[in-house]
């Protein structure tokens, strides 16, 4: 058996992060392990941390949570499960975005909250070092220049490695690469959704990283019928016709599709195997 067979997720290529760090291109988001409305706990967690040991044996290391998710449960699962990490794990967390409840979120990038976040950050990963670090989303309240200050001085504490930023316009980005190199963008995008074409169209230019959240269209992709033509003809699901269409897409791309079953896990990673034609690219758009 191969090293590509035996760790499915390497057959996506490569993407360095910030210059000097490779990651298989296709990852995994871990905001699915959660409870309801990414709140509280998943109703298995046993089931939750065998998910994310399974992601890596299939050749997943690049994983994205957030501090936001549960809120600290998703990091801390994925500590209880992960640590030690294998060498080459890349683990990525955001901070910057409050709970009050199921599905309720709400920008805080003040430089305390992020600091407190980072901190709590690292206890519940087991790290010494946060791989990558990305501000959540702009808080309209506090200008981006004193938020990504902030992550820069845990930077030069040697609390953070990496710097990314996520949600962000084509403006806030340039905003943000005047502060610091910025190594990543996490941006809503999919088959469904481009509207941050222009924001890819700087990372490309700069190398940067673009992570594409909600890669499925929270799951609509998986159900649309101009994708199931496509799937029929390689003996795939619609699902994954749209991650290999986002790998084809751009070289920057890193997609991270999220969920809480094994299943659909493995099926997710076995995108990364599938290639699509010139003129199936072009007709999905």
């Amino acid at each position: 058996m191969s090293e590509d067979t035996e760790t499915p997720a390497a057959q996506s290529g490569q993407i360095e992060l910030g210059g000097n760090t490779a990651v298989n291109r296709l990852g995994y988001g871990a905001m699915r392990i959660t409870g309801a409305g990414i709140w509280g706990e998943p109703a298995d967690p046993d089931e939750a941390r065998r998910l994310l040991r399974r992601a890596v044996e299939l050749g997943v290391n690049f994983i994205d949570t957030a501090h936001a998710y549960g809120p600290e449960v998703s990091e801390r699962l994925i500590g209880e499960a992960l640590a030690p990490y294998p060498d080459d794990l890349i683990v990525g967390t955001k901070g910057g975005l409050q709970r009050s409840g199921p599905g309720l979120w709400q920008p805080d990038g003040r430089p305390e909250t992020l600091r407190r976040e980072c901190e709590l950050s690292l206890t519940l990963l087991r790290r010494e070092t946060i791989d990558l670090y990305q501000l959540h989303r702009p808080d309209p309240g506090v200008p981006l220049e004193e938020s990504l200050g902030a992550i820069v001085e845990l930077q030069s504490e040697g609390k953070v490695r990496l710097i990314g930023v996520s949600n962000v316009n084509a403006d806030e980005l340039r905003q943000a690469q005047a502060v610091t190199t910025i190594a990543s963008v996490q941006n809503r995008y999919s088959a469904g959704d481009r509207s941050s074409d222009d924001v890819l169209a700087i990372c490309e230019r700069d190398g940067i990283a673009f992570l594409p959240w909600a890669p499925l269209g929270g799951g609509d992709l998986t159900q649309a019928q101009h994708l199931a033509a496509i799937a029929a003809e390689h003996d795939a699901t619609p699902g994954q016709v749209a991650l290999a269409w986002l790998l084809a897409r751009s070289p920057m791309m890193l997609p991270i599709p999220g969920t809480s079953s094994i299943e659909h896990l493995e099926e997710n990673v076995a995108a990364a195997a599938l290639r699509l034609t010139a003129d199936e690219v072009a007709e999905i758009g």
